[in-house]
């Protein structure tokens, strides 16, 4: 029940209003949300096909992540917060969608997966990053971040068709 209240009072602010009340300025941001998911998603999978020895097996696996990885970061924070934004608008029935709650969840497991990969699956990407060989560690993070942003696509769409 509190956290209801604290919903409402977001959605009762000035920007989320404005949102909610404008027949443009929600789909124009929700344009951009999934824009920036598009490309989330598409370098991500760039760099888990090559860690998984399907695609761009010319370039080393260091190299590939050095150059992609700036752009997945920097569409995840325009995602971040168009989805923020987006949330605000009607924060109280987004909190109870079961898609929503979902989304939120396989994003904490997509970023637990990367920490795990940084932390234990990468080992020594310079040794074997310039090779077309990747550790299994490293193929087994990839396969599971392939299975959840996959999976945080159709709960995003999910969402779409569930809330009014």
């Amino acid at each position: 029940m509190e956290i209801d209240r604290a919903l409402g009072w977001l959605q009762a602010t000035p920007v989320a209003k404005a949102i909610s009340e404008n027949e443009l300025l929600f789909p124009w941001i929700e344009s951009v949300h999934v824009l920036s998911i598009v490309l989330v998603v598409g370098t991500i999978s760039i760099v888990d096909l090559r860690l998984l020895g399907v695609a761009s097996l010319d370039r080393s696996a260091r190299h590939l992540m050095q150059d992609v990885l700036p752009f997945t970061w920097g569409a995840f924070v325009v995602a971040a917060i168009t989805g923020s934004l987006m949330f605000s608008s009607d924060a109280v029935n987004y909190a109870h969608n079961f898609f929503f709650r979902g989304k939120l969840v396989l994003l904490a497991l997509a970023g637990l997966n990367m920490a795990v990969f940084h932390l234990v699956g990468i080992g020594n990407v310079a040794q074997w990053g310039v090779t077309r060989q990747t550790p299994l560690p490293a193929k087994a993070a990839a396969a599971v971040s392939l299975l959840v942003w996959v999976t945080v696509v159709a709960f995003g769409r999910g969402i779409g068709f569930t809330m009014h």
